[in-house]
């Protein structure tokens, strides 16, 4: 009475094969299809919405491509070029307006004063009044 578990179990069949092709052959599948997507580009889109009592509560829009970075730029998506933390080429952002310089190397507060001169030359050439608006909004509450 002492069967074992193996002989109640009847007689061993072969290992079935893993689910969806398994083995070798499905690692290779799984590459071409990757291959394909990353070459061709995959876009899913969804919108998840939360409503209580018919109102809107939130509403969230999903947009995902998945693509290789040639395909990306393909389609003219390079955003990870400019920025900083994940391009080296990418310039930081500048820390202050006053320090920042402008294509000739000048700083805007330099190019500032030196476009404020220019027009008053042209004021003056022209026979207009000096100042800004704002000074001559000044002038006019003060009277």
């Amino acid at each position: 009475m002492s069967d074992s578990l193996a002989g109640r179990m009847g007689p061993t069949a072969a290992p079935s094969p893993p689910p969806y092709g398994g083995g070798q052959g499905s690692s290779a599948n799984l590459a071409d299809i990757l291959e394909r997507v990353l070459d061709k580009g995959v876009v899913i889109a969804g919108d998840i919405q939360i409503n209580l009592l018919d109102i809107e509560l939130l509403t969230i829009k999903l947009r995902l491509l998945v693509a290789s970075v040639d395909k990306a730029k393909e389609m003219g998506i390079d955003w990870w070029e400019h920025d900083p933390s994940l391009s080296s080429r990418a310039r930081p952002p500048a820390p202050s307006a006053t320090a920042t310089t402008n294509g000739g190397g000048h700083t805007l507060a330099e190019e500032n004063e030196r476009l404020r001169a220019e027009l008053a030359e042209l004021r003056a050439a022209a026979g207009l009044p000096s100042g800004s608006v704002g000074d001559r909004k000044k002038e006019e509450g003060a009277e």
